[in-house]
């Protein structure tokens, strides 16, 4: 045994024993990985064109029956909760659920909405929760000079909830220009 020690990808590693050489680079790309990985993370799940998608068929199913599933990342827990709190009152229309549903709907969206050190949730000022994604202020920079007023009342857009009218990946959680 050797009381050397090597530099790999910022990590210190011991000189292994005679023989055990693979072992010492196998552990050293393991933890290079690791690190890139824990890094990119945060980057993919925090940002303006990729949120995870809906993944719970209650949500989906109930929530498609009206309009696309919307990524729970795209707004904060406390904005969930308000939505869900009335849904007798839906931006207009009555989305009533048996209360089992609309509690496992909420409880879902609330455990996978953005964080309050997410984008997102930094974005948003404390009082009253945002109801409309459209009306977030990453949403409405992220649109601002992008989009014309005009062409969310378009027949082919209908209006800003209509996300796949342009970013075809919604549904799969990606928004990136098209």
């Amino acid at each position: 045994m050797t009381n050397t020690t090597m530099q790999a990808h910022g990590l210190t590693v011991p000189e292994p024993v005679s023989g055990q050489r693979s072992n010492r680079h196998a552990a050293a790309a393991v933890a290079a990985l690791a690190t890139a990985l824990a890094w990119s993370a945060p980057a993919a799940a925090d940002s303006d064109e990729y949120f995870r998608p809906v993944t719970d068929e209650t949500v989906k199913t109930e929530c498609s029956a009206c309009h696309m599933a919307y990524p729970a990342g795209m707004l904060p827990a406390r904005s969930w909760r308000a939505l869900m709190g009335d849904l007798s009152n839906h931006f207009g229309e009555d989305a009533s659920l048996p209360e089992e549903t609309r509690a496992a709907i909420e409880t879902w969206l609330t455990a996978n909405a953005a964080s309050d050190g997410s984008r997102i949730g930094r974005s948003m000022r404390d009082g009253d929760p945002v109801l409309r994604i459209s009306e977030t202020p990453w949403w409405v920079r992220a649109h601002r000079g992008e989009v014309s007023p005009a062409a969310f009342d378009s027949p082919k857009v209908g209006s800003k909830a209509n996300c796949s009218a342009c970013h075809r990946g919604a549904e799969q959680g990606y928004f990136e220009d098209d």
